[in-house]
């Protein structure tokens, strides 16, 4: 962690993921991208090796993968404190756009203008989930495909089974993704600590015990987006089922209708995708709400990259906790897709709606150049135009 012979200092590398937290549109693979390029091959700051151990890891660990790669990226040369401003610097450009919005959302939501840009961008939001949902599937699970399904036939069934447990009781319980993981550990890893059940028997009794604790709504508010924060593998959309789940379901603190708003908020904003729980925090309990929520999901985001990146290179050798983390996947993208069916059919609610969504997966695939901040433009017009003028 020596800063000897570096081409750049920590206030570079601040300024640096201040300005792509304020221009970074695209989703977390488009953010990975664009760090490869500026810090890697452009810049030379970070060399390939450690960037790809940085990926490596915020793939392995819980948490936004962009901003997982963004803390890693400032602990490799500036240690804890690099890592700190570097993740703080990526997330505060859109931290304070999602609170802006949430202002302005709050004091003109109730207005028909407002409720018209946000009946097209709320379809258009619905597309965007499903493609990425169906993505996910893809490189976390497999194909749509007979030796794909035949090869991984357990992960599928933890994916079915996770889906049609969010379709059916439209909650995430978070006992059930870790069983997932647990299961597969077992069937393909097991390892050598498995012999001493009473480890295990502490967990599943201290976790179920943390969950029962009588918290005030900042606390609620807090113990939540926790919760949420330490379930996102890989993509922020991974953290949709779980927000919908405890925020509209279980909390009641947003109408299904301001959750998708909040969500679209997260689509047209720069940054991780994650920032939207600034956007519900506000929606809930003002500034202070925001800032807790924010916060708290990025807590474990932070705590999962900084603890185990001094000894990552072992930790990315063992078997055991490659398997666990894929049973949880599957089980999380099984309730992405849950999510997504039970979202899609309260939004998608007429004609025009139907055909913004299905325009949306449609131009995402075939129209390579026009990115999710451009479809959710061109559908906040057409909604204008559909509602306020037609």
């Amino acid at each position: 962690m020596s800063i000897e012979k570096l081409n750049y200092t920590l206030i570079d590398l601040i300024k640096y993921f201040l300005k792509l937290g304020t221009t970074g549109f695209g989703g977390p693979v488009a953010l990975v991208g664009y760090m490869h390029r500026d810090l890697v091959e452009d810049k030379k700051w970070i060399n390939d090796s450690d960037f790809k151990e940085g990926l490596a890891l915020s793939q392995l660990a819980p948490g936004p993968l962009a901003a997982q790669l963004g803390i890693y990226i400032g602990f490799v040369h500036f240690g804890v404190l690099g890592a700190t401003l570097s993740g703080l610097a990526f997330v505060l450009p859109s931290f304070i756009m999602v609170v802006l919005l949430g202002m302005a959302y709050q004091a003109y939501g109730g207005l028909p203008w407002m409720q018209a840009i946000f009946y097209g961008i709320s379809a258009a939001v619905i597309g965007i989930i499903i493609l990425s949902s169906y993505k996910l599937t893809i490189k976390s699970i497999g194909k749509f495909e007979v030796p794909s399904i035949k090869n991984n036939w357990l992960l599928w069934v933890f994916y079915i089974t996770a889906t049609i447990h969010t379709v059916v009781t439209q909650k995430e319980e978070m006992l059930l993704f870790l069983a997932l993981g647990f299961i597969y550990m077992i069937v393909k890893a097991p390892p050598e600590w498995i012999k001493r059940p009473k480890t295990a028997s502490m967990f599943i009794l201290t976790t179920a015990g943390f969950s029962t604790i009588e918290l005030g709504k900042l606390g609620d508010i807090a113990w939540f987006f926790t919760k949420a924060g330490a379930f996102v593998f890989g993509s922020g959309l991974a953290i949709v089922p779980f927000l919908h789940a405890g925020v509209v379901n279980e909390h009641g603190w947003l109408t299904e209708n301001q959750f998708v708003d909040a969500v679209a908020v997260a689509m047209i904003t720069p940054g991780p995708v994650v920032i939207t729980v600034g956007f519900i925090g506000y929606l809930v309990a003002g500034f202070t709400g925001a800032c807790i929520a924010a916060l708290a999901t990025f807590l474990p985001c932070y705590l999962f990259t900084v603890i185990p990146a001094p000894y990552f290179k072992k930790i990315s050798q063992n078997k055991s906790i490659k398997a666990f983390v894929d049973g949880i996947t599957a089980g999380v993208i099984g309730a992405l897709m849950g999510a997504v069916i039970v979202i899609a059919v309260r939004t998608i609610v007429d004609l025009p709606t139907a055909l913004i969504a299905i325009g949306t997966v449609l131009i995402l695939i075939y129209i390579k150049k026009i990115q999710e901040p451009h479809i959710i433009g061109i559908a906040a017009v057409l909604g204008i135009t559909i509602k306020m003028i037609l």
